[in-house]
């Protein structure tokens, strides 16, 4: 019965995304990168597909597409679940490491309201530097051991990095350089390839079908679905970062997961990001 509905669902999908491909300016020119149009036709999709939603609502994944979910996630926002890991987070923040430098030395502004200038493109490295990555990287300059990427530690010091950062604009930027702008393709392109036993990719939920439900889970329209992050999910009753959606959604999809913040990862977080620029910061959230 499952297989006869994923079936069902993958002919709509399809059907939908040659739709979506075929409003994209990138069909007309394919030959040339140009995330500006992009993006643009990006969010354009979503703003015509949802008329009732204000743009800025998007941020909020499912919540913005379901009435009485909202409601629900209004009522909990009072008492977040996600309150000790921001505790945490601020407390690790602020704490020095053995040679008494902090997290503060590492980042512009001290750390404080800089989440929506990530990720971004390190034209010396020639790669996309995502946040968890800058964090990790801070640790191991300061003689410290490399966190996790996917929950706990950095799930809490990048919680109090984006709460810092909340209502603050995405602020994301691909520089005139031509390995940024195949960065943002490579992400572009691992989005909607198709992968796994269940033959979907990223956009397969989270383009053509955000609202509808899947098991028990209402899928995040794509736009502004990092802009939460990270996230307290009830499925794994503690926090996750953007690494652990990415190896999650994966996984759902019966395909082998990446290592947390592999190139293909950190691409896909660059092309996600910059075409949600504009949109607030929202993170640290929770998800059902």
């Amino acid at each position: 019965m499952m297989q006869t509905r994923l079936s069902l669902l993958l002919g709509s999908l399809s059907a939908a995304l040659v739709a979506f491909a075929l409003t994209s300016p990138r069909v007309v020119a394919a030959d040339k990168v140009d995330p500006v149009a992009d993006a643009k036709a990006f969010r354009n999709y979503f703003f015509q597909k949802f008329p009732d939603v204000k743009h800025e609502d998007f941020v909020n994944g499912p919540y913005s597409m379901n009435a009485d979910m909202k409601r629900q996630w209004q009522e909990k926002e009072e008492f977040p679940p996600y309150e000790f890991a921001l505790d945490a987070g601020k407390e690790m923040f602020a704490t020095p490491f053995k040679n008494g430098k902090t997290y503060a030395d590492c980042f512009p502004n001290g750390g404080i309201g800089v989440r929506q200038n990530y990720p971004y493109f390190d034209e010396k490295e020639g790669k996309v530097v995502t946040l968890e990555l800058a964090l990790n990287r801070c640790r191991e300059a300061n003689g410290e051991q490399p966190y996790s990427y996917v929950k706990d530690e950095m799930a809490s010091l990048t919680a109090y990095m984006a709460f810092t950062s909340r209502g603050k604009p995405m602020d994301v930027r691909i520089p005139d350089d031509p390995r940024a702008l195949a960065a943002f393709e490579n992400g572009k392109r691992y989005f909607y390839t198709r992968r796994g036993q269940l033959n979907f990719s990223c956009a397969s939920c989270h383009v053509q079908s955000p609202g509808e439900r899947i098991r028990a889970e209402i899928l995040a329209p794509a736009l502004g679905i990092l802009n939460a992050m990270p996230i307290y999910r009830s499925e794994w009753s503690g926090m996750g970062t953007i690494s652990r959606r990415f190896v999650t959604c994966n996984s759902q999809t019966r395909a082998v997961p990446l290592e947390p913040q592999s190139d293909e990862y950190r691409d896909v977080e660059y092309f996600l990001s910059y075409v949600a620029n504009g949109l607030p910061i929202s993170g640290p959230g929770a998800r059902p």
